[in-house]
């Protein structure tokens, strides 16, 4: 019968060890880390991409939009130039020739117009409105009891939006106000 040989150093080395075990668990760990840091950069890189596509999209809409913002803006002057003109003619003047050129004026007035509504180019109506500094500019104030102060109670220059943004402010006079409307409270 043969004996059991003792234990030495080259069988020892033999047997399993759990080493490897241990640094391929690590290795595993390591690697699911860096798989999860980049499925997380991958989709902060894919949400950047949207953002940046929808902020074009945004602004070529709003080139679209506002690209005829200073040509409508210069197109006022000739449409406020339309208007005096016919203002200025006396309605009781009989004048043929006076009269066609008038028909011809406010024909072509109604067509700026017309193309001012097709680009979303709205004129403001403030009268009998509360003053706002957002779309109307004070020129002057009018004393004026019949009205709140801060109402508008003339418009000298209209204004005009395109689409939501102000195109020129309307420049307006505002009410004073009447006399004082003290409340007596010792009754």
């Amino acid at each position: 019968m043969t004996e059991p040989q003792p234990m030495n150093e080259e069988m020892h080395d033999r047997e399993p060890s759990l080493e490897p075990e241990v640094a391929l668990t690590a290795r595993i760990a390591e690697l699911e880390k860096q798989l999860a840091e980049m499925k997380d950069r991958a989709l902060r890189e894919m949400a950047d991409a949207e953002n940046t596509r929808k902020r074009a999209q945004k602004e070529r809409e709003d080139t679209a939009k506002y690209a005829v913002a200073n040509f409508a803006k210069a197109m006022l002057d000739v449409s406020d130039n339309f208007r005096r003109a016919l203002d200025a003619v006396p309605k009781e003047d009989t004048d043929p020739a006076l009269k066609n050129l008038m028909a011809g004026i406010e024909a072509t007035e109604r067509q700026l117009l017309a193309a001012f509504d097709r680009f979303g180019i709205k004129k403001i109506e403030p009268l009998g409105q509360p003053f706002d500094p957002n779309f109307h500019q004070v020129m002057m104030e009018v004393d004026d009891p019949n009205q709140p102060p801060g109402t508008v109670v003339q418009v000298l220059q209209a204004g005009y939006v395109i689409h939501d943004r102000l195109l020129r402010e309307a420049m307006v006079a505002v009410s004073k106000g009447g006399a004082s409307t003290h409340v007596d409270k010792s009754a």
